[in-house]
């Protein structure tokens, strides 16, 4: 769980995938739209990969991928994200982490 975290803080948008997942390519695709840079690790090519799903779990990710964090707090999965997306907050929310300008 350290390193979770540890990764979660070191950029401002942090998302957490698996290179075969859908939902997790449209969320990496709608960071870059809003202009943001995420850090993207791809668990299925982690060397520590299951490990980290087994902690993403334990704190309350679920499902495990996409799991998003902004500014170093978990935000959620490609639902919640969406969600946040589609009543205009999340682009307020990568502003304040300063994941993105304007």
């Amino acid at each position: 769980m350290d390193r979770i975290r540890d990764l979660a803080s070191k950029k401002a948008a942090v998302i957490f995938t698996k290179s075969s997942c859908c939902m997790c390519y449209s969320i990496k695709q709608l960071f870059y739209e809003l202009g943001a840079s995420p850090a993207v690790h791809e668990l299925d090519k982690e060397a520590r990969g299951r490990e980290m799903e087994l902690a993403l779990r334990g704190l309350g990710c679920s499902p495990t991928v996409p799991a998003v964090f902004i500014g170093g707090v978990y935000v959620g999965s490609a639902t919640d994200i969406i969600s946040l997306h589609v009543d205009g907050s999340l682009k307020q929310m990568l502003i304040n982490a300063k994941a993105i300008w304007f």
